[in-house]
């Protein structure tokens, strides 16, 4: 009503394989507390390949507040391009220099009219960002490698690129690398 974030807003929990987030974390987005970018963080091993633990991410935009879907309660609702929230979440990391590497491996797939728990429709390219982070609290690095992907992989995110693009505004996506 007010039209100012809302720095302290309350994130409402979710659930991955029965357990709610270990970590939450939101950023306002304007000037409204409608818009803010959501992640959430479960830690899913206590020591992956090289012994440290490994983390999966959830993120969203709230891109407004509305009605659910499906319960009838006032909620936000997130804007429907999740890979955009993924891609903003590992720059952001990528930024404050706490990133190793970063790569790609097979999610599940695409998802071209998926539903969240409140209704809301998304797209996905359905795949998983992998950002290795630095071992240790205060520790930066200077340089981030960032593998390249297979061909195969290229053109499959090149098409997907188009048709995401094609979702968002009707223009296609740039030609690949």
């Amino acid at each position: 009503m007010l039209d100012r974030p809302y720095r302290n807003a309350p994130v409402s929990n979710l659930f991955y394989q029965g357990k709610r987030e270990d970590l939450a974390f939101e950023r306002p987005d304007g000037k409204s507390p409608d818009r803010r970018h959501h992640v959430r963080f479960w830690e899913v091993l206590k020591a992956g390949e090289e012994g440290r633990p490994v983390w999966l991410g959830a993120v969203t935009l709230d891109r407004g507040v509305g009605i659910s879907h499906y319960t009838g309660q006032v909620t936000h609702h997130i804007a429907p391009d999740i890979d955009a929230e993924r891609g903003r979440l590992t720059a952001d990391l990528k930024t404050t220099k706490v990133v190793e590497a970063i790569y790609e491996v097979s999610g599940i797939g695409p998802t071209l009219n998926g539903r969240n728990g409140e209704g809301d429709s998304y797209y996905t390219d359905g795949e998983i960002q992998i950002s290795r982070l630095v071992s240790g609290c205060n520790v930066k690095t200077n340089t981030t490698v960032e593998l390249e992907n297979p061909p195969f992989v290229i053109i499959k995110n090149f098409a997907w690129e188009t048709i995401a693009g094609i979702l968002q505004s009707g223009e296609p996506a740039k030609s690949p690398q």
